[in-house]
């Protein structure tokens, strides 16, 4: 960190690198031990290390002297991890889907109230999407986000939505009534004008959804065989992601 940025965080820097100070060849160590390593006061070391043992980022060894990394680096690191796979393990099956039907292909996750694209591939026309990776999109107006949406209930999605005009989520609950009735979405573009999209929902090795592929087209209406392609891509990726279908 620059000491003349600004906008850095002192503390949170402080705690990032405290975290960073554990390593295989030193997984636990005392309050003095990483005050040393990080160049700072033992008072500085008690504040820093009191908030990470709070928030279940470090944990206290029995000796009562010494602390090592916490469950919540592990959930930190899986969000990660688990993203990094999802990305390698659809890459060859949504390549697959864009050359065999020659729509744009598309992966994304749900991010608050928006849908973040992780993946896009292009259809030769060029044209059958104006997104691009690390866009986000409300997730009412995309045929991935309607799919997410399907995995929630009507409380979790009024939450979701507060603050939206009340025709808004009424027209949102009444898509979602209709969605969750089916395998796919297909969704005529509210946001890009003369679009077709069906996405479906991929699933993770504990069966819950954690992302969606759609296919898009300029096109009035998508075919069946679109959707079925759609849908088979979907289940390969969420296979390869160790999802067992009951």
């Amino acid at each position: 960190m620059s000491e003349n940025d600004p906008y850095a965080v002192p503390a949170l820097v402080r705690g990032l690198k405290l975290l960073q100070a554990f390593t295989p060849q030193q997984p636990e160590q005392t309050m003095a031990q990483l005050a040393q390593k990080l160049g700072i006061t033992r008072s500085a070391v008690f504040r820093t290390v009191h908030t990470l043992v709070q928030e279940g980022f470090l944990l206290a060894v029995p000796d009562g002297k010494h602390f090592r990394l916490g469950p919540a680096v592990l959930r930190v690191s899986y969000g990660y991890l688990a993203s990094r796979e999802l990305l390698e393990v659809a890459q060859k099956p949504l390549e697959a889907m864009r050359d065999q039907l020659d729509w744009s292909g598309h992966l994304g996750v749900l991010d608050g109230r928006q849908i973040l694209y992780l993946m896009r591939l292009p259809a030769s026309d060029g044209l059958s999407s104006l997104v691009h990776v690390g866009s986000r999109l409300p997730v009412t107006m995309t045929a991935m986000g309607r799919v997410l949406l399907t995995q929630k209930t009507e409380p979790q999605i009024r939450r979701l939505l507060d603050g939206q005009p009340k025709l808004a989520i009424e027209r949102a609950l009444a898509a979602w009534q209709t969605d969750r009735a089916s395998p796919s979405v297909i969704h005529n573009g509210s946001f890009e004008t003369g679009l077709c999209s069906v996405a479906a929902p991929i699933y993770d090795m504990s069966g819950d959804v954690v992302a969606a592929i759609s296919a898009t087209k300029q096109t009035e209406e998508v075919p069946p065989h679109v959707e079925r392609e759609v849908l088979k891509s979907a289940y390969a990726i969420s296979r390869a992601m160790g999802f067992e279908p009951a």
